[in-house]
């Protein structure tokens, strides 16, 4: 399968290495700084491979090559314009999160890709840890029985010479804030575990320690669910001096499971009123990973490849993305009008809130 990666930054060495542990032809590379290019390619030792084209506009690589997976690893604000021109043209996209900065190119890219029978996936690759994949096991058993709450805290860190790398961090425009790039993991994984169908939010958001960005770098909400459960979200990047966890908490009548660990890789606590054989594998169980992206881009490369072929929904699909991104937008709403907000939510964006904390 024909591949192409859009965006050579900070994300793109766990795209690089998922198209190479799913043997996907790469067929070329694309940045608007030519550099970025060659440092990514020379990690894996393809810096020589003159098979692999290099391009500095993504519409030319478009044109000159048959592509049937692109994915975009670029600034977050020009996700959904891509994503968007792939579709147009044929390509199934990874899109990294967020999938777009506004409801209205969340809906168009849903739209637009059902109507053209592209396939689309949102990069939400925690869905695919291990101690994930084992929570979703029990709770669609039913083992959890009537879910009562659950809650995720993102307590991690990023300090001035994050932002420093690049001029777009920290931008309503380009990134949003706290809950937009480094949260949005965790608040997909909760609204997806807790039935998808959100009622109310209320959220609020602080900017505390980094005044020299646009966005939040805390905030606090608290979601009610159609089916009647409550879920509570922290995000924050004032944790002080490093990354502390990435925690899910779900509580049911019957089950009660933490998953632990810097980025929802650990479970710390398995408890269940049926409790079988197998739940012993599971009480301790940790997930080794390098970094706090953990190791899901390779299995949603896989999936994705696997939709392509057999003509089904990715496991993640664009409309996951559109609600990871709706979450946000309404705390986001909600902390600027100190009401709670109704969901669905139409026509907001994330430059709604320029000005928010003074830039």
């Amino acid at each position: 399968m024909k591949y192409a990666l859009i965006g050579c930054g900070r994300i793109a060495v766990n795209h690089m290495k998922a198209a190479i542990n799913n043997k996907l032809e790469i067929v070329a590379v694309c940045d608007v700084l030519p550099e970025k290019m060659e440092t990514l390619l020379a990690k894996y030792d393809l810096q020589g491979d003159s098979s692999i084209k290099r391009y500095t506009d993504y519409k030319q690589m478009l044109a000159e090559n048959d592509i049937t997976l692109a994915s975009i690893a670029t600034e977050s604000g020009i996700h959904a314009e891509i994503a968007l021109y792939c579709i147009d043209h044929g390509v199934n996209v990874i899109i990294e999160k967020p999938m777009a900065m506004s409801m209205d190119d969340a809906e168009e890219i849903v739209r637009r890709s059902e109507e053209k029978h592209v396939k689309v996936s949102a990069c939400h690759q925690n869905r695919f840890n291990v101690a994930i994949q084992q929570m979703r096991k029990a709770l669609e058993a039913g083992r959890f029985g009537k879910i009562s709450h659950g809650s995720i805290h993102v307590r991690w860190n990023r300090d001035h010479s994050y932002y420093d790398q690049a001029s777009w961090r920290g931008t309503w425009a380009q990134d949003g804030g706290c809950l937009m790039n480094q949260c949005i993991h965790g608040i997909d994984l909760l609204r997806w575990m807790m039935g998808d169908e959100v009622e109310e939010v209320y959220g609020v958001t602080k900017q505390q320690f980094h005044d020299y960005l646009e966005c939040e770098d805390i905030g606090m909400a608290v979601v009610k669910f159609k089916n009647g459960a409550v879920g509570t979200i922290e995000g924050t990047t004032n944790v002080y001096p490093k990354n502390l966890e990435e925690t899910l908490y779900l509580f049911g009548e019957t089950g009660t499971v933490k998953i632990g660990g810097t980025s929802t890789n650990n479970i710390d606590v398995w408890n269940f009123s049926d409790e079988t054989a197998d739940d012993a594998k599971n009480k301790g169980l940790q997930e080794a990973t390098s970094n706090v992206y953990g190791n899901g881009h390779t299995s949603l490369f896989a999936d994705m490849m696997d939709a392509i072929e057999h003509d089904r929904k990715p496991y993640v699909d664009a409309v996951a993305g559109r609600n990871a991104l709706e979450m946000i937008l309404a705390i986001y709403q909600s902390a600027a009008t100190g009401k709670p907000v109704k969901l669905p939510l139409s026509h907001v964006a994330s430059t709604d809130f320029t000005g928010r904390f003074g830039r």
